[in-house]
């Protein structure tokens, strides 16, 4: 679909390259919105999910989906492989599960024609070997289980006794956790959260989206979704993702907004210097942008704007500002935190600076 577009054999002009661009654009926006009609088929509700976790796809980042038990997060990752033409496999994280159960091991086979019976190591691959990968109440199991995920979300590859084997493209985690099943649970590294592109919480649905719910449920089985995307168009948006531009002011809006969460910066609204221990970080200003950029690319934009930046602020950040003992007292949540910098952080600091002149 979006590789069509790609492979001419015209002499590619800066007319032909531009009209061609725009055309990947237009193409991309209505295949999102396929997706979005795809999911809607077994997904009741939950938009501002639906969106977010697409987010992630286009930008090629993973996602860390937190809500009350029920709420359908294992349902919708489930329905999103369904609409692509990618590996599913899922990994149910408990107290006892170990890192080789992630990532898989070398198992002896012997060959029974063979004198003397020899041997040889074969290696049987782990769930971790999927293209979309379920790590389901990833917070049930040990740091040490969890690590295992770090390399696989970080460097797209895992080392299995000393051997690295790399991980087939295009490799998406969605994980998911419950908030208020605390018994028998590890709070995540600082680390493996920072790998999350997004953390994206999953509300309650309303009575209308209940009621609808139940009559799909305990009534007759709906069929699977629409196929949408092969392995091919999901690789043409993730690397027409990384061609979506950003203005220069734009970068720097991104970078004073990750700066401001910091409490020991000049720029830090008060809030943050009283109820913030550590901001966000280089990881967080970059996903900051990626984020904005896959918002511009299902809507069809060539550009990111301000306002994407502010839309995408609360997700890509509220797992990477860690609450002081002053802030987690008053009950201060993360998500106030963003929304005070985005109300304290100016756009465009030099406008500020000359209005303050005028005065």
């Amino acid at each position: 679909m979006l590789r069509e577009l790609v492979d001419t054999q015209a002499p590619m002009t800066d007319t032909t390259i531009a009209s061609t661009f725009e055309a990947r654009l237009a193409l991309a926006r209505d295949t999102s919105v396929r997706l979005k009609r795809a999911i809607a088929q077994v997904i009741v509700g939950q938009d501002t999910v639906v969106e977010q976790v697409l987010w992630g796809l286009l930008a090629s980042g993973h996602v860390l989906l937190e809500g009350n038990p029920g709420l359908g997060k294992t349902l919708l990752v489930r329905t999103l492989s369904s609409c692509l033409d990618l590996r599913f496999s899922r990994i149910q994280f408990t107290p006892d599960l170990m890192p080789s159960d992630v990532t898989g091991t070398n198992v002896l086979v012997l060959d029974a024609g063979a004198a003397g019976r020899a041997g040889r190591f074969e290696l049987h691959k782990g769930p971790i070997f999927g293209q979309v990968v379920l790590a389901d109440e990833i917070n049930r199991a040990t740091p040490k289980t969890q690590s295992a995920l770090l390399e696989a979300m970080q460097e797209h590859a895992v080392t299995i006794a000393g051997t690295r084997h790399t991980l087939e493209e295009p490799f998406f985690v969605l994980a998911t956790e419950n908030p208020i099943e605390m018994e028998g649970t590890y709070p995540l590294p600082e680390a493996q959260l920072d790998r999350f592109l997004l953390k994206v919480a999953v509300p309650s649905p309303s009575e209308d989206e209940l009621t609808e719910i139940l009559a799909r449920t305990t009534g007759k089985p709906t069929g699977e979704p629409e196929r949408v995307l092969s392995l091919a168009d999901v690789r043409g948006l993730q690397t027409l993702c990384r061609e979506v531009a950003v203005a220069e002011p734009v970068l720097r809006y991104a970078a004073r907004l990750v700066g401001a969460s910091a409490p020991g910066a000049a720029q830090a609204p008060p809030l943050v210097r009283r109820a913030v221990r550590y901001g966000a970080g280089v990881r967080g200003a970059q996903s900051l942008i990626l984020a904005a950029k896959a918002v511009a690319l299902l809507e069809g934009r060539a550009h990111v704007a301000f306002a994407d930046l502010q839309r995408t602020a609360a997700p890509v950040l509220r797992h990477r500002i860690l609450l002081s003992f002053e802030g987690e007292a008053d009950a201060v949540t993360s998500d106030e935190i963003v929304r005070e910098l985005l109300a304290c952080v100016p756009t465009r600091p030099e406008a500020v600076e000359r209005a303050a002149q005028a005065v």
